[in-house]
């Protein structure tokens, strides 16, 4: 057993070491470039469950308790100002906010005008209505149908290519593409029949299933496209990436941390995926 004074001893150590976590992240946050004191403002678009959606009024998601949970260990509070997938780059770069945090997707287009910092990983998945004859598994079973996306995304570009490549120039009719504001908008119009399928992030189509799995299921069946999720940051904002790094590492070595991707059966994020999966220039 242990004595008191041992005990106390204890108590004391744990306490200072997680005070010096927080401190170290702390400091730092004093040197970066954050529009308000004590706070870290973020874009996002709350229209992406189970990432950033609204519940009673209130920002909820895999994104929005991340970045709570960062800023906490930083030292400090998180904002996320609901902006329009289409607005969050144009947003950033105009100072609107001081990061976007909307599990946007690493490519080397958007490394061309904003920084981002690799937090997550995910890849896409296709939905369809149950019970339909049109199950499509891969990009290239989208020849001659009608697909539906959230417009802004990164596979938009990966669609194009392969209607291009996979189906014109092998003698099938194109992908016919029709984009939409948000998620929710692109599952209605299939809900309605204004398209015959959709793609999306596989958590989001995941979510969709949980909350209507009667009227829609996910046809793939594996993953498309493994890729990075990243906070967004304008490219000149040395002070705040090099910070949201070290709050970064410090938070991935967290029980809360574990305990948010165990809630979200997230899986966590290696440096050998960072190293194979970040996008080359």
């Amino acid at each position: 057993m242990f004595s008191a004074h041992t005990k106390r001893s204890k108590a004391r150590l744990i306490t200072t070491s997680l005070v010096g976590i927080v401190f170290s992240c702390t400091t730092l946050s004093a040197l970066a470039s954050f529009k308000q004191p004590g706070k870290i403002i973020a874009g996002s678009d709350m229209t992406f469950y189970p990432y950033e959606y609204m519940k009673d009024n209130k920002p909820a998601g895999f994104d929005i308790e991340y970045l709570d949970g960062l800023a906490k260990i930083m030292g400090l509070k998180a904002s996320n100002i609901d902006t329009r997938w289409a607005n969050l780059i144009p947003g950033l770069r105009g100072g609107r906010f001081d990061l976007i945090n909307s599990s946007m997707y690493i490519t080397a287009p958007r490394l061309k005008v904003i920084d981002m910092i690799p937090y997550s990983k995910s890849g896409e998945s296709i939905l369809s209505l149950k019970g339909a004859s049109y199950q499509p598994k891969t990009m290239q079973d989208f020849c001659g149908h009608t697909i539906g996306s959230m417009a802004g995304t990164a596979w938009l570009k990966q669609m194009q290519n392969v209607s291009k490549s996979d189906c014109v120039k092998k003698g099938l009719k194109p992908i016919k593409i029709r984009m939409y504001p948000t998620d929710p908008q692109t599952t209605q119009a299939m809900l309605s029949h204004a398209v015959e399928a959709q793609i999306t992030d596989s958590a989001v189509a995941q979510g969709v299933v949980q909350r209507m799995g009667s009227r829609v299921t996910i046809s793939s069946d594996k993953l498309l496209d493994p890729v990075l999720h990243g906070f967004g940051v304008k490219k000149g904002n040395d002070e705040v990436r090099k910070v949201l790094i070290e709050g970064i590492k410090k938070y991935s070595q967290s029980p809360e941390y574990a305990a948010l991707l165990k809630k979200y059966n997230m899986q966590d994020l290696s440096e050998t995926d960072i190293k194979t999966m970040m996008p080359k220039d």
